[in-house]
């Protein structure tokens, strides 16, 4: 019953976290009340990619006739779609289950509680309570979808993230309240099968965190695809009475459109799971609905700590893993260095895919940085040519004066996939015209980076 370190909650950041204290020595235990892997793992980023795969597949058959294949009348079956997605989803829980053992880690399910005295209550299904002690406990109980006062969920006609990778049939039409990596990714995924999705957005442009030019790219290939795409515009309220729904939007220009469906998506971020884990009876500070901590996510209680989505930051997986990570070490009497969260990546995998790392534009130019500015069309690709990829770019931006590499934004094929090269890059204080005499191999899709930098330096060669 005694542990040098109970981490509580199994996500991206939780499991992590016990996997590298195991490894440092600590004794260790993870709480844990729904399945292993917590919403990454179970639903979000690895199912949702699943159902985005199909739909991917689905893409390519329905245009095989441009690469000279002649196929028959493809039919999505959404249901068997479903269930290779919680397939995948089931498997990766159950490796990480794998870990648990292999790593020497006790799992305790049920819902953790921090009590005093470096105390953590557990209580089971049944109600049944026990105490555990810890010199340290984590907390890393994540997020869930969150609601707006106006438009509450129901489950049924309007749906959170959960809902909307298990509905029982596909519908014939949704409306995507938020249009941030979460929103944009179910608007793919239904739209590619044949749903009519319209996507309606408070701010001003689609994926509002991103580069402006990637938005409005976004924007521009989304509506190819067939989605409605409405920007400025408030759900103000859904009429859930009838057979169908009946959401009231309006516009910044006080305009306001019925829009009929069959179910509402509520994508409009997530609210932080800190309610009920003991935080007012042990005295841990929060901040607008985040745990307080420093920069090795100590609380303000000794020998309690927080990481992942509940404390400040991006609510990314990666990152929920990385401050895990540096959290146990410090913990461990090692010497970690504070994450720069400047250089932490954001991928959307939509098709195509968005990635980025650092500043947009407009940040910079805020911050009073002289830039060189470079964008390569994949248009001007050959390897996005002959893969039948031409949509998108990369854009790079790098300070005028010293070289500096401040943020490089991609849309296309697989740039989630080359974002890595620009974060190592730029931890490693790369300059634009070393990246430039970096021989990239041809013909890939990577070298759009190499030829992108050239172009902020007036060295393209192939535009």
């Amino acid at each position: 019953m005694n542990y040098d370190l109970i981490v509580i909650g199994s996500g991206p950041g939780g499991y992590v976290a016990a996997i590298r204290a195991s490894q440092l020595g600590l004794k260790t235990a993870i709480v844990e009340k729904e399945n292993l892997g917590g919403v990454c793992l179970n639903w979000g980023c690895i199912p949702t990619k699943a159902l985005l795969k199909s739909a991917q597949v689905f893409e390519y058959i329905n245009h095989a006739a441009d690469y000279g294949i002649t196929v028959g009348n493809p039919k999505a079956d959404f249901a068997t779609i479903v269930k290779r997605s919680r397939g995948v989803a089931d498997g990766m829980s159950k490796g990480v289950q794998f870990l648990m053992k292999k790593n020497k880690i006790d799992v305790i399910t049920g819902t953790g509680k921090l009590k005093k005295g470096n105390k953590v209550e557990v209580t089971d299904a049944t109600g049944k309570k026990t105490e555990y002690t810890a010199k340290h406990t984590i907390l890393a109980t994540g997020a869930r979808s969150r609601e707006l006062p106006n438009v509450k969920q129901d489950g049924k006609k309007i749906i959170g993230y959960r809902e909307a990778m298990t509905l029982p049939k596909q519908p014939e039409s949704m409306v995507v309240m938020g249009s941030g990596a979460i929103g944009i990714e179910f608007a793919y995924f239904y739209a590619a099968l044949g749903t009519k999705v319209t996507v309606v957005e408070f701010l001003d442009n689609i994926l509002p965190r991103e580069d402006k030019d990637v938005s409005k790219e976004m924007e521009k290939i989304l509506k190819k695809k067939g989605l409605t795409i409405l920007t400025g515009t408030a759900v103000e309220k859904v009429d859930t009475a009838g057979k169908k729904c009946v959401v009231s939007a309006k516009a910044k220009d006080g305009k306001v459109q019925q829009i009929e469906c069959d179910v509402v998506l509520s994508a409009v971020g997530i609210s932080t799971n800190i309610e009920g884990i003991g935080l007012e009876e042990v005295g841990v500070k929060t901040e607008k609905g985040l745990v307080v901590t420093d920069d090795f996510y100590r609380t303000n209680v000794p020998g309690v700590y927080a990481i992942g989505d509940i404390v400040k930051g991006p609510a990314l997986a990666h990152m929920a893993s990385a401050e895990g990570i540096t959290c146990v070490e410090k913990i461990a009497g090692h010497n970690p260095q504070p994450i720069d969260y400047g250089n932490i990546p954001s991928c959307t995998y939509c098709s195509p895919e968005v990635a980025s790392v650092g500043l947009t534009e407009e940040e910079a130019k805020a911050k009073g940085y002289q830039l060189k500015v470079g964008k390569f069309p994949f248009s001007a690709s050959g390897k996005a040519s002959a893969a039948g990829a031409k949509e998108g770019f990369v854009k790079v931006i790098f300070d005028a004066r010293y070289g500096e590499w401040l943020g490089c934004h991609m849309v296309g094929a697989n740039v989630t996939e080359m974002i890595a090269e620009v974060v190592v890059a730029r931890k490693l204080e790369t300059t634009g015209h070393e990246i430039i005499k970096s021989v990239h191999p041809h013909p890939t899709m990577s070298e759009a980076i190499m030829e992108a930098a050239a172009a902020a330096y007036g060295e393209v060669i192939h535009l």
